[in-house]
């Protein structure tokens, strides 16, 4: 049985219909997640879907499951998901039952992946700290957006990345490439 896991987070066509959507470095993050992907795969490493779903359940809110958008973002490469799970909050460990799966296959690493960064990414890998689990954040398979800072000056999103692998490692988690996570799993 594997102790390792790939937590795949919130990597759905929803946010291509954000206006903050940027296909450059989509293409980047796309490139390193199908990379993760498919060694995890090659190594037996079970791949955790989770997608996120909130706001109001109208099908022009690209977040809602009425949307249709709430599914694997085009580009993503194809795989069989040991577990998917829909979750409503930042941490897909809050009222999804990834704890308790996780819990029942003997996994004690997480390899944490996804969209937002500093948000959903970041919050899970907080939590799976804080729950034991032992975490590695491959922050070049994570994508994220610029944002302002409260000043209203840039706050562009590889800013946003250094920060947020600046924060947890070595506290909250082990900071790798794609590659230094597959050697790891």
């Amino acid at each position: 049985m594997p102790s390792t896991a790939l937590l795949l987070i919130d990597v759905q066509e929803s946010f291509r219909h954000r206006p903050y959507w940027h296909a450059a470095p989509a293409e980047a993050f796309l490139a390193r997640t199908n990379a993760l992907i498919d060694g995890c795969r090659a190594r037996g490493v079970p791949i955790v879907r989770i997608l996120h779903s909130d706001g109001p359940a109208d099908a022009a809110n690209p977040f809602a499951m009425e949307s249709g958008l709430v599914r694997p973002l085009d580009g993503l490469a194809d795989f069989d998901p040991a577990a998917t799970f829909v979750k409503r909050r930042h941490s897909a460990l809050v009222g999804t039952g990834l704890t308790v799966w996780l819990h029942q296959q003997g996994i004690r690493r997480v390899i944490v992946a996804g969209i937002r960064t500093e948000q959903c990414c970041e919050t899970t890998t907080r939590h799976a700290s804080d729950e034991g689990w032992q975490v590695d954040f491959c922050a070049e398979a994570t994508l994220t957006f610029d944002m302002a800072h409260l000043d209203g000056t840039p706050l562009p999103a590889d800013a946003i990345v250094a920060r947020t692998c600046a924060v947890l490692k070595d506290r909250f988690a082990t900071i790798c490439s794609v590659e230094q996570a597959l050697e790891r799993a």
